[in-house]
């Protein structure tokens, strides 16, 4: 006999919603989570669609860790220690098989990130996977995309442009080395959002922001919050091995630039406030508004659902 959405729940996720944070997760009405006495909550949503957000024949495994991982991007970017998430799952059908795999991603973003499931839904209908993610900030001190100031500095973690690469791979349209393939699919499928990086930042960065749909996208929120110009310049852009054995440099920059899914940090910091290891420092804060980048003028900017 099929099993209905409550026993799918109790065998696939009800063990994942162990957390510091946890009063009460999976099984009740509400969870009900810990917050310190001078903390606030930051909470966000990402939906995510086969053959918008990942391509169709992706294995369940990867699409469960990065439907975790995106949302919880939102957390770095605020610098909130993570707390929990809630889980909305919308099936065609009751696949054991492909819960289990699906289960298993979802398993190892919760371990890495350290982000409990603590309660959700299973409906029948197209695939569609929605994470709420939930997390805490000390009372006002969360990083904000506003309040970069003129003099800062503009600075990206990590290396930019591997995702939209191993989607290009994943797409047939970019056949790098087989070791390289692997490294960009994985740079796509199993992002590592910069939690820890994010409370790093917290009272030194003036602004701050994840890379999702791109950086000259992403910057652009930046500076339209902040009422100032970003001038980034192009050629600081860290790139890895990978990217840079790309024979057409102009395409591995349009990857770096507005590529999106990167879900590294772009953020500001004040003339003279060293940044953090593995942070390249890519442009300077000006008067003015919107993102100057030599050789960005014709790019499509950022991905737009409508």
């Amino acid at each position: 006999m099929p099993m209905d959405e409550f026993a799918l729940i109790a065998r696939y996720f009800s063990a994942l919603g162990r957390g510091e944070a946890v009063t009460l997760g999976v099984g009740d009405d509400c969870a009900i989570l810990r917050l310190g006495p001078d903390e606030q909550l930051a909470t966000s949503v990402d939906t995510v669609l086969p053959g918008v957000h990942f391509p169709e024949e992706s294995l369940p495994e990867d699409v469960g860790f990065r439907a975790v991982a995106v949302a919880a991007s939102d957390l770095a970017a605020m610098g909130a220690r993570p707390l929990g998430m809630t889980l909305a799952l919308t099936l065609p059908e009751a696949d054991e098989l492909w819960l289990h795999s699906f289960s298993q991603g979802v398993a190892a973003a919760v371990s890495a990130l350290q982000l409990p499931l603590v309660g959700g839904d299973i409906t029948r209908g197209p695939l569609t996977i929605t994470v709420q993610v939930l997390g805490a900030v000390p009372r006002g001190q969360a990083l904000l995309r506003g309040g970069a100031a003129e003099g800062d500095g503009v600075y990206v973690s990590g290396t930019l442009g591997d995702a939209a690469a191993g989607l290009a791979v994943l797409q047939g349209r970019y056949r790098p080395e087989p070791e390289l393939a692997e490294y960009l699919e994985r740079r796509f499928f199993r992002p590592l959002p910069r939690l820890e990086l994010g409370i790093r930042l917290l009272g030194s960065a003036t602004a701050a922001i994840d890379i999702s749909d791109g950086l000259l996208a992403d910057a652009g929120h930046i500076a339209a919050a902040s009422g100032v110009q970003l001038q980034l310049q192009p050629e600081l852009l860290p790139l890895s091995a990978a990217l840079l054995a790309q024979p057409d440099r102009e395409q591995a920059l349009r990857w770096a630039l507005a590529g999106g899914d990167d879900y590294e940090l772009c953020f500001c910091l004040p003339a003279g406030v060293s940044a953090p290891g593995d942070c390249t420092r890519i442009g300077v804060v000006a008067a003015g508004e919107g993102v100057s980048c030599a050789g960005a003028e014709q790019l499509d900017i950022g991905y737009r659902h409508f």
